[in-house]
């Protein structure tokens, strides 16, 4: 009887390690001024419980920003974030990381305000040389203003992934195989920001930001980073191969991803740039290797 059960456990730790060994790590949350510091407008910047939370506040002299004090060629990153409440028509809320470089690299979550009563638009982007126009964007299956949400970036050499709350919602493959530039040889420092943005955030720059709603506040609090910290003139990461998010179980989604991902597409995406053929009249070759297009 014994033999049974730890047979039946086995099978159920096997089952549980499919779904979910291939998840990265869990955050473990740290101070603002750990990895990170204020870039603009800081008396916009409002510090909570000894700097484990922060408010970035817009109004209609200015927003604000802060910045990573690194430069990481590859890892895992994250932010907890509550956005603006109510009527935040024309306000951009902004997590990602950039290089430094004209022709720069750039991973985009990037949170687009609302009319009250209607949802969020979460847009993402990569850029690869200086050129972007690879977007996506889906409405969340929650309101991300009722409480904090983990948004993530896994970066390694064969993949850059965008979670939600451990969910998949993105996967961009390296394809350089197929003449796709991809972020890999250019260390990127991480940014956040609020801004006013109402000449194409909301409706096309339809609707504009109503300043008599001002002050804008978003919530940040998590700060964690897990990368190879590199000089931004690094071309290769020390560690390469090394770290947990080099290994083969983060190559690619496994297939409890993939159904979560399948999931988000089908129920809540907005918009593809891969799909889009009166935009892009030629499907782009890095989306030939999408499962789902």
């Amino acid at each position: 009887m014994g033999s049974q059960i730890w047979t039946l456990f086995l099978i159920l730790a096997s089952l549980a390690c499919a779904a979910h060994c291939a998840a990265p790590r869990t955050p473990v949350p740290v101070p603002f001024g750990r990895n990170y510091y204020p870039t603009w407008a800081f008396d916009h910047i409002k510090y909570f419980n000894g700097g484990s939370e922060i408010q970035l506040h817009l109004d209609k002299y200015t927003g604000t920003g802060f910045q990573s004090k690194g430069s990481y060629l590859f890892g895992h990153f994250s932010m907890d974030i509550k956005m603006v409440p109510g009527d935040s028509a024309g306000t951009v809320t902004a997590f990602y990381l950039s290089s430094q470089n004209s022709e720069h690299d750039e991973i985009d979550f990037e949170f687009l305000g609302n009319r009250s009563g209607q949802p969020y638009i979460l847009q993402t982007n990569v850029f690869t040389g200086g050129k972007g126009d690879k977007e996506q964007r889906i409405f969340l299956w929650f309101d991300p203003t009722k409480a904090f949400h983990r948004y993530s970036v896994l970066w390694n050499l064969y993949q850059i992934v965008f979670f939600v709350d451990d969910v998949p919602i993105r996967v961009f493959k390296n394809s350089k195989d197929l003449g796709v530039r991809f972020p890999f040889d250019q260390p990127m420092k991480i940014y956040n920001s609020l801004w006013n943005a109402d000449d194409w955030a909301t409706r096309g720059g339809l609707e504009k930001t109503d300043w008599s709603k001002a002050p804008f506040i978003a919530s940040y609090k998590g700060f964690h980073i897990d990368g190879c910290e590199a000089s931004v003139n690094a071309k290769f990461c020390a560690t390469q191969g090394k770290s947990w998010w080099d290994q083969p179980e983060f190559r690619d989604l496994d297939a409890a991803q993939w159904r979560r991902l399948r999931w988000v597409r089908q129920k809540y995406t907005i918009y593809n740039y891969c799909t889009d053929r009166k935009r892009i009249p030629i499907l782009p070759p890095e989306c030939k290797r999408d499962r789902d297009i």
